[in-house]
């Protein structure tokens, strides 16, 4: 199996990474963290990725599941950093991860209000104009236009009657976890060790000059673990300060609630609604492939530290929510209507001129990412999951730049595992939600088991069997919450658990 993260596998990683010397060991094993290991490994680093608990298992799993391409960047005026995610989507749809991402429609009603409507519509319309200008965005996403009352009640059923709206494109992630573990199994494939349940404890810096290293100590399954490394990637998020304090950032919380789909009629398309009072953020009811719908997003600065407990709505951001898209609505969704929710923190860098006052906007702050250096640990932080590769690319440059050589990335050009081209994707005989999960690996996941894990979920226990051989899934957790994303809905969640210790039982 390419990129196999299995038990056997990770014995041996254990084994032969404890007391070694690498060029690069990488703290954090989110999308950032995942895209440097791959970055690195190929270009023919030596790698360790170390993270604490699971891939995916703080930030990069409680996205929005976009791959966008900046539409409220450009109200801010931030033209670059529109490019820079618009080029990251066009290598993502086109080379990296085809089977991953689709095109989505966003429907902007005039229900909404015609001024918002036609503002959303020259914002699209100046989206696609810095599409054309990135290699391989012109042809990648149809054009933003209008359209009238009868296509806007078949796109989105439950929209009150009557108005038409503008729609604009962008592309839509099958799983955002998926994605981080796709990752870090093709950093796998080029030599990468991949370990989680890895708690990093400390970095010592150039403790042997001589090689010009530093000793990374980790706890791994509660047994101590030293090795050398000659540069750490410090990519751990809003947990970046534990191994850089003299990082100044200010984490957010954005937030979302899970509501059927039918709820809206099984929308064909995103309905997109601004927040009231603002003129560049917007709520999105996201309609998902396995019947969900995932109605986000907010931006909330963040009273106290940042815990390692995963974060939950707050009572004002739900009824934001549901107050928003209901201003266009036929009949008003309520509380009752929802059967999840779920939240994750922002790794926002607070800029040096910035203030730090409880009335500062984190929803104003720039998605930038920032890298520096603290003795042999490079901490990269802030971006967006779009920007993934950039970031890594440009981590690893100052990586290769601090050991003295000259290799370039290759990461725009490389398919990550399951990857094909779209038309041969289209041509495989495996069912096409596999196919939209797995790629070529899609017969594989098929042949393991096609009995359902949850009755009226579309989720099989094959695709449970084959996290834990080849995707190091050791938890119900990791199972329900990551490779699969039952956990979004408690309730069947619930109902998984049991398939889920067994197949963990049977296959561990």
């Amino acid at each position: 199996m390419i990129g196999s993260l299995s038990p056997a596998q990770r014995e041996r990683d254990v084994e032969r990474v404890a007391g070694g010397l690498v060029d690069v060991v990488v703290v954090g094993g989110g999308v950032t963290g995942a895209g440097v290991a791959l970055d690195a490994a190929a270009r023919g680093l030596s790698v360790v990725l170390l993270e604490r608990t699971d891939l995916a298992a703080g930030t990069s799993r409680w996205s929005s599941k976009l791959v966008h391409g900046g539409l409220r960047y450009l109200a801010h005026g931030e033209i670059g950093l529109a490019r820079e995610s618009a080029r990251g989507r066009a290598v993502l749809m086109g080379v990296t991860a085809p089977h991953l991402v689709r095109q989505l429609p966003f429907l902007i009603p005039d229900a909404a209000g015609r001024d918002v409507s036609a503002l959303g519509g020259a914002g699209g319309r100046l989206g696609d104009l810095v599409r054309f200008s990135v290699a391989g965005g012109r042809g990648s996403l149809p054009a933003t236009r209008r359209v009238r009352a009868d296509a806007v009640g078949r796109m989105v059923p439950a929209v009150r009657p009557g108005r038409g709206g503008v729609v604009f494109w962008d592309g839509q992630l099958t799983d955002d976890a998926r994605l981080v573990v796709t990752l870090a199994r093709t950093a796998a494939a080029h030599g990468a060790r991949v370990l989680t349940g890895a708690t990093v404890t400390g970095v010592d810096g150039a403790t042997t000059p001589s090689l010009g290293s530093a000793e990374v100590h980790a706890d791994v399954d509660g047994e101590a673990l030293t090795l050398r490394a000659r540069t750490v990637v410090n990519a751990a998020g809003v947990w970046a300060q534990r191994l850089a304090p003299g990082i100044r950032l200010v984490p957010s919380r954005g937030s979302h609630l899970v509501l059927r789909a039918d709820r809206l009629g099984s929308p064909s398309a995103a309905l997109t609604v601004p927040l009231p009072g603002s003129r560049s953020r917007y709520v999105f009811a996201l309609p998902q492939a396995d019947g969900l719908i995932y109605l986000g997003i907010t931006d909330e600065p963040v009273d106290g530290p940042v815990t390692d407990e995963d974060p939950q709505p707050s009572d004002a951001e739900v009824q934001q929510l549901l107050d928003t898209v209901n201003q266009v609505l036929a009949e008003p969704l309520t509380r009752d209507d929802l059967v999840g929710a779920y939240a994750g923190y922002r790794p926002l860098v607070l800029p040096e001129s910035a203030g730090t006052g409880p009335g500062d906007a984190t929803a104003d702050l720039s998605r930038k990412h920032l890298l520096a250096w603290d003795g042999p640990v490079l901490t990269v932080v802030g971006g967006k999951l779009t920007t993934y590769r950039a970031m890594a690319e440009e981590t690893v440059d100052a990586v290769v730049a601090r050991l003295g050589g000259t290799a370039r990335s290759t990461t725009a050009r490389l398919p990550l595992v399951g990857a094909a081209p779209r038309p041969a994707l289209d041509r495989m005989s495996a069912p096409a939600r596999l196919v939209a999960r797995y790629g070529t690996e899609a017969p594989e996941v098929e042949a393991l088991g096609p009995d359902l894990v949850v009755a009226g979920r579309p989720e099989t226990v094959g695709e449970l069997r084959f996290a834990v051989r080849s995707e190091g899934a050791r938890s119900v957790a990791d199972l329900l919450d990551r490779r699969t994303r039952i956990g979004l809905v408690p309730a069947d969640r619930a109902r998984a658990v049991p398939v889920a210790e067994r197949v963990l039982a049977e296959e561990s």
